[in-house]
Parts: structure tokens; C-alpha cells; sequence
């Protein structure tokens, strides 16, 4: 098991690297280098080459680079000139916002996937099983944007249950009602795709021998899905959880733009329209990394829960 450990570890620290390297060529790809981003593409020279002087952009491209990593290090993730504030305060700001919608749309998503899976796996053969995976393909289809917007006319303009948009101010209770179109909204896509995800892997396990055993035993149905089915077929779905999380952060973007959630995903879309480069490198890398240590995590639950691994 501790070989497995290191194998995922160094995995990590790979991408880590990639992702790092990647985001610092992307920057000094911008036409004209960050400094006319910054400024316009009608700045004069001197303006640009003070610019490129102050942010350390005048240096040679390996120098910067090696710069580059020893600032990441310190935790100087950049200034943006657009909100004249150091890029880690504003990351301070909005995380806890993303993370919070975040956290509550995968673990409602993963909830509903269990449960919509184990019966979807249940009734495979039947026609509700069928009708249930058109339902999932549907959902799973359907834009993140479209969804926020249909359910911001139903449940906010005609039925006038939640809020269209915003965070909410005045207590708990209207935070919540605040977070949960948004929540909802991020929610669907994941959980369509995740419950057909584990609706085929419980599905596999109705059919393996035990299964069948168990039913001679007279174990009723109900204890056979949660302590045989749900037991085995969960190991891949926490696998899978972690893969989703990169569509969690791409829905985030959408979803915090539609309901005017102050979050990552608004700022990185703020930031990109005002071509705020700090800013949209310092949340990639952050929503990466985050990915990355997600997956990682993922992989060492799905490990242990696999006794196998224990033995390697």
C-alpha cells in the first residue's frame, strides 16, 4: 500500500509541475505579453517597458520562470492592476463562497447518485430502469446556463420560492435561500452523470453469483443493496467523484455568472473580460491544484476501501 501511496504522490507532484509550467507559458503567450493586456494594445512603449520593469517581465524567460516558482512558493500569487489589490486577497474573499457551493452541490450530487443508482441497478431489465437512464442522459445534456435560467423563471419569478441571485446578507436563512438555486442548478448535470455512472457498476454486481446466493439465504432486497451492492460497487464511485471535480469548477464559472454569485467562478469571469491576467492565473492554478489534491484524495479513499490494495 505505501508503494501505491508513492506512485499516486509522484503523480501528483507531475501534474503539479505541468500545471505550473503551463499557466506560466500561457501568460507570456498574451498577444502583445501581459504588460499591453495589462495597459491596452494602444499603450506607448515607455509605459510598457516600465510596466514590463516593475513585474519582473524584462528578464530573461528562464530567470522569470525559476522567479515564477519561488514567488508561487511564498504564497505571491501576483497584483492585479485591474482591482488594485494583491491577487491572494481576493482569493481570501471568494473561496469560501465557491467552496461552500461547491461542497454542498458534489456531496447532494454523490447523495442522489447512490440512491438513484442502486435502483436504477435494481431495475435494469425492467422499463422504469430504461426511463430512468433517458432521464439521466437528459440532465446530464441540459447547459448549466439554461437550467439556472429555467429554474430562476419557475422557482424565482412565478413562484417566487428563492431568490434569483446574490448571496443574501440577513441571517442564515437567507444565505441558504440564496445558495439554493445556484446549488440546485450545479447539482443536476453532476448527479445525472454520476448516477449513471453507478447505476451501470450496481448493475454489474446484480448479476455476479453472491448476489443470487444471498437471495437464497432470503436476504431481502434492501439489505442485499446496502451491505453487498452499495459495499462493492462504491469503490469505483468515489473514483469517479474525484474525476468530476473539474466539471464542478467549469459549472461553477456558468453557474456563478447566471445567479450573480460572487464566487471563483464569477471572478475568473470577471477577470477574463477585463483581461486581468494575475488574476486568471492564480485562480487556474488554485481551481488546479485543488484537482489535482481532489483526485489524489479520491485515490487514496478508493484504496483503502479496496482491501486488496492493503496487501500489496
Amino acid at each position: 500500500m505505501f508503494a501505491m501511496i508513492l506512485r499516486r504522490l509522484l503523480v501528483s507532484v507531475t501534474s503539479l509541475v505541468l500545471l505550473v509550467t503551463i499557466v506560466f507559458f500561457m501568460i507570456h503567450a498574451t498577444p502583445g505579453g501581459p504588460a499591453y493586456s495589462i495597459l491596452g494594445m494602444h499603450a506607448s512603449p515607455a509605459a510598457v517597458a516600465a510596466l514590463n520593469k516593475q513585474m519582473g517581465l524584462s528578464q530573461p524567460l528562464g530567470e522569470q520562470y525559476v522567479i515564477w516558482w519561488w514567488h508561487l512558493l511564498q504564497g505571491r500569487l501576483g497584483y492585479s492592476y485591474i482591482q488594485h489589490t494583491p491577487v491572494t486577497r481576493l482569493l481570501r474573499i471568494y473561496t469560501g463562497r465557491t467552496l461552500l457551493l461547491d461542497l454542498s452541490a458534489l456531496g447532494l450530487a454523490a447523495l442522489i447518485a447512490l440512491v438513484v443508482g442502486l435502483v436504477q441497478g435494481y431495475l435494469a431489465e425492467r422499463p422504469l430502469g430504461k426511463v430512468i437512464g433517458v432521464f439521466q442522459i437528459v440532465f446530464y445534456a441540459l447547459p448549466v446556463f439554461f437550467v439556472g435560467i429555467l429554474l430562476i423563471y419557475i422557482l424565482s419569478i412565478r413562484l417566487n420560492l428563492f431568490p434569483p441571485g446574490g448571496i443574501g446578507h440577513h441571517g442564515l436563512d437567507s444565505r441558504l435561500r440564496h445558495l439554493a438555486l445556484p446549488v440546485f442548478t450545479l447539482t443536476l448535470p453532476i448527479a445525472a452523470g454520476l448516477s449513471r455512472y453507478f447505476g451501470h457498476q450496481a448493475r454489474q454486481e446484480y448479476r455476479l453469483d453472491y448476489v443470487r446466493t444471498a437471495r437464497a439465504r432470503g436476504l431481502s432486497d434492501l439489505r442485499i443493496a446496502l451491505h453487498h451492492v452499495l459495499r462493492n460497487a462504491v469503490r469505483p464511485f468515489v473514483t469517479m467523484v474525484g474525476m468530476m471535480i473539474p466539471a464542478v469548477f467549469v459549472g461553477d464559472v456558468l453557474t456563478e455568472s447566471v445567479f450573480n454569485y460572487p464566487g471563483l467562478g464569477w471572478l475568473l469571469w470577471r477577470s477574463a473580460l477585463d483581461q486581468d491576467y494575475p488574476t486568471v492565473s492564480a485562480i487556474t492554478l488554485f481551481i488546479g491544484v485543488l484537482t489535482i489534491l481532489g483526485n489524489l484524495l479520491a485515490d487514496l479513499i478508493n484504496s483503502i476501501l479496496d482491501v486488496r490494495v492493503r496487501y500489496e
